[in-house]
């Protein structure tokens, strides 16, 4: 069983930054963050893999936000800079421990969430 909390998430305005926690408890293969709007679908934002740190992004994002992980704490961050008000959603980190992809129904462990709010 893995438990996930997220920190990190809050109100800044467009052009800022913002940086995201997601502290793992047990074994994973994949660290990822997912966002959903209100009214939309769920999207992929970014993941990595623990075992080689091999990152991969959505195109909405790439450029703008950083992955990264520390293995020693078996925290995942997200570095958002250049924020937009589209990028505005909460935020899922999810974990697996078996595959990485951007499926998010594949992954089998969710934090609760954490919001993120970027005004124009």
């Amino acid at each position: 069983q893995v438990q996930l909390v997220e920190s990190g998430g809050g109100s800044v305005q467009a052009g800022g930054s913002l940086r995201l926690s997601c502290a793992a408890s047990g074994y994973t293969v994949c660290l990822a963050w997912f966002r959903q709007a209100p009214g939309k679908e769920r999207e992929a934002v970014a993941r990595i893999a623990t075992l080689d740190s091999r990152t991969y992004y959505a195109a909405s994002v790439a450029g703008r936000f950083t992955i990264s992980r520390d293995s020693a704490k078996n925290t995942a961050y997200l570095q958002m800079n250049s924020l937009r008000p589209e990028d505005t959603a909460m935020y899922y980190c999810a974990a697996d421990g078996r595959t990485c992809s951007f499926v998010g129904s594949l992954f089998g462990y969710w934090g609760q969430g954490t919001q993120v709010t970027v005004s124009s």
